[in-house]
């Protein structure tokens, strides 16, 4: 049966949803797919749950291909199998907890390794019960502190999330190549550009990550690639290190007063006037060292101060800055930090180590002190002297000071030499639209999932986890396939196959319409028939083209002649079509 949209429970809107920033949110809700209930929360209506319908009927195909299987588990769970990973507080103000009536901890899951492991233990206890590769097709729920854009960044989502349980290593790296081809396929048949990067695990832990990111202006992801063929996204990326410089000969820190000179300009502009290089170069940001304090806060709610230094000429990057400190939050130091701590002479900080200050007060704060990579060993800067309104020349690395440790602090920018060695990197935005892990034994390790192998002997099984997000994909595509008129969906998500428009006041007209939806429905087209005869042409054109069905069949004055208008919406192309050819103009088009 044709779905009419005489009695199709949908409402086009005119204007923009105020809160809207982005096209696929604002046409989504004009077109009448979604409607919003709270911040990061939307209804799906009938339109647009046909696209999401589309979109899973794909990635099953493609699961069914790759040799998964399909499971379901509740999206409200107990706290206990977080708690024994550790994620219960790790996610931190990330996730929606609740208590029932008795007043047992549950959550609703951001995520499912932990029960899906229970679940392969429960029944499986032999090497000879793997490989497995299951899944689900679940909703998911995160307590993102400012939703936005839309299905891209919501509070409720859909998502695609499979694991894989291998009795070797081996076996994984054969389940993850099954998984990260299948994902190819997925987003090949979905029409989606995307790009594979290297990618930080985060809370999900294992020992390789990759995302699949859509290229794409709005996209909320930073990544880097070179022509070639590095990839990955910021927080991923490593800084290739100079060469250590001997110490031997290198000339001694030099203190000197440097008044009014708080920042990297106004120290440049300084030491160029009154301490000029004696090669002649001057000197420049790169030159200074930049120490600049950052708060972390633990798990268990305390609060630690640490330093980082970086050449002057970068700014510092808290997303790559919380890759080495996760899961613990990183911020700037507030004036109450400073006001706390004496010793931190803001504008004048220099390195410091472990036991305090490498130069200035003694006894000061201590703090924890790491550097960027490219501050190795010999090393000169003119750096803070830990004193207000002095710096100091030529404080060299591994002499003056050492650092606790080396971590990606600094941002990345278009031109530095990618990490393999395949050029300079470019800097593009993307969307997340799949997300693989080698996964490896922490979550089997932390709950016990063993089987016996050939021997008899017990071993630990190790684990991939990969994802797809089901509902920012639609998201995705309608930001990906839309004009100024509305939404064009490709035929593989596309809510119907064919918009048949009848226009007119005539019977024939309508006649007519009724016979050729009744022969693409014979022809097996999913039709979506507006048989409204009271509404302007004008408003029916609108709502087709915002609503976004590739092939619109108009029926209109030329019926009369036995001719009919084919519209595809993917080329903006219109012909007329003889009333006889057009079920198979159609279909073949479609």
């Amino acid at each position: 049966m044709p779905t009419r949209l005489s009695h199709l429970f949908l409402r086009t809107l005119r204007d923009d949803p105020a809160d809207a920033e982005i096209a696929s949110h604002k046409l989504l809700v004009r077109a009448g797919y979604i409607r919003r209930q709270g911040p990061g929360l939307f209804a799906w209506l009938p339109l647009g749950l046909r696209v999401k319908a589309n979109v899973e009927r794909v990635v099953r195909e493609e699961m069914a291909a790759a040799g998964a299987q399909e499971v379901h588990f509740p999206a409200l769970l107990p706290k206990e199998p977080y708690e024994v990973t550790g994620r219960w507080e790790e996610y931190g103000d990330g996730i929606f907890r609740l208590q029932d009536r008795k007043d047992a901890d549950y959550l609703l899951a951001p995520t499912h390794e932990e029960v899906f492991t229970l679940m392969v233990k429960d029944l499986y206890s032999s090497y000879k019960d793997l490989p497995l590769t299951i899944y689900q097709i679940q909703d998911k729920y995160r307590d993102e502190a400012r939703p936005r854009a839309g299905l891209l960044r919501g509070r409720e989502f859909t998502m695609k999330d499979a694991y894989s349980f291998d009795a070797t290593d081996e076996g994984l790296i054969a389940s993850y190549q099954a998984q990260r081809d299948a994902y190819e396929r997925i987003f090949a048949r979905l029409g989606l550009d995307y790009v594979i990067v290297q990618a930080d695990a985060g809370a999900m832990g294992g020992s390789r990550s990759e995302e699949f990111l859509h290229p794409s202006p709005v996209g909320e992801d930073s990544f880097v690639r070179s022509a070639g063929g590095y990839a990955a996204n910021i927080e991923a990326f490593t800084t290739i290190a100079p060469p250590a410089i001997p110490l031997e000969g290198l000339p001694s820190a030099e203190v000197f007063d440097s008044p009014n000179t708080p920042t990297i300009e106004s120290l440049v502009a300084f030491v160029n006037a009154e301490h000029p290089r004696a090669d002649g170069r001057a000197w420049t940001a790169a030159d200074t060292l930049k120490n600049v304090v950052l708060a972390l806060t633990h798990l268990d709610g305390s609060r630690e101060l640490i330093a980082v230094g970086l050449p002057g000429d970068r700014e510092v990057d808290l997303a790559r800055i919380e890759v080495a400190f996760a899961p613990a939050g990183v911020e700037a130091a507030t004036e109450a930090d400073f006001a706390k701590n004496k010793a931190l002479v803001k504008g004048y900080i220099g390195p410091w180590a472990t036991t305090g200050p490498v130069l200035g007060e003694t006894g000061a704060a201590r703090i924890r002190y790491f550097v960027d990579p490219r501050v190795v060993e010999g090393s000169a800067w003119i750096t803070g002297a830990n004193v207000h309104e002095k710096h100091a020349l030529f404080v060299t690395a591994g002499r003056d000071f050492v650092a606790e440790g080396t971590i990606e602090c600094a941002e990345v920018r278009a031109g530095d030499p990618a990490p393999d060695g395949s050029g300079p990197v470019d800097i593009a935005r993307g969307i997340e639209i799949g997300h693989v892990f080698q996964l490896g034994r922490k979550y089997a390790e932390a709950l016990g999932l063993k089987v016996l192998d050939e021997n008899g002997k017990l071993v630990t099984v190790t684990m991939g986890s990969y994802g797809i997000g089901v509902t920012r994909i639609v998201a995705v595509i309608a930001e990906a396939n839309h004009d100024d008129k509305g939404l064009i969906w490709p035929s593989e998500v596309a809510p119907f196959d064919v918009h048949v428009v009848a226009t007119g006041k005539d019977d024939v007209v309508f006649d007519i319409a009724e016979q050729l939806v009744d022969g693409l429905e014979a022809a097996g087209a999913d039709v979506l028939y507006d048989d409204r005869p009271k509404v302007s042409p004008g408003v029916k054109f609108g709502d087709a083209e915002i609503i976004g069905v590739p092939v619109i069949l108009i029926v209109g004055k030329g019926a009369a002649h036995g001719l009919v208008e084919l519209w595809d919406r993917r080329t903006g192309e219109r012909t007329e079509v003889a009333i006889s050819d057009a079920v198979d103009r159609i279909t073949m088009k479609a």
